[in-house]
């Protein structure tokens, strides 16, 4: 095996989102995370502590300063669906703290979504 197998010219690496997240589509909590949710640091984890890699304490170190979880997923270069599942890794042990956009900020009457919601996410990814 020269190392090759596992790398697409056009994909990247085949298997880290996969290893990143062990196996996880879905973060163990029953806490969803939206794109617009922003998220804070409120804890470092304790030397060695289990359950804790080096996508964690990246994330734990770029909200230092609260981003949302659009943010953090275009900083890292993760898909969304890893992120979550981080997130929910580091939400569990208590190491961040997740503020919810309100609902009237996200949706008009009908359950779409708001012109206010798409700007915002609109000028998230132009200040990547």
């Amino acid at each position: 095996m020269t190392g090759n197998e596992w790398f697409d010219e056009e994909a990247g690496p085949l298997v880290r989102s996969y290893a990143l997240t062990r196996g996880r589509a879905r973060p163990v909590t029953r806490e969803g995370f939206e794109m617009m949710a922003v998220i804070e640091t409120r804890g470092r984890p304790a030397y060695g502590q289990v359950g804790i890699g080096p996508e964690h304490l990246a994330i734990l170190e770029l909200c230092a300063r609260p981003l949302s979880v659009a943010e953090i997923s275009g900083h890292l270069k993760f898909p969304l669906v890893v992120v979550r599942v981080l997130l929910g890794d580091l939400l569990d042990q208590n190491l961040i703290g997740v503020l919810r956009p309100r609902r009237e900020e996200t949706a008009v009457n009908d359950g779409t979504v708001s012109e206010q919601l798409l700007r915002e996410v609109l000028h998230g990814l132009e200040a990547l």
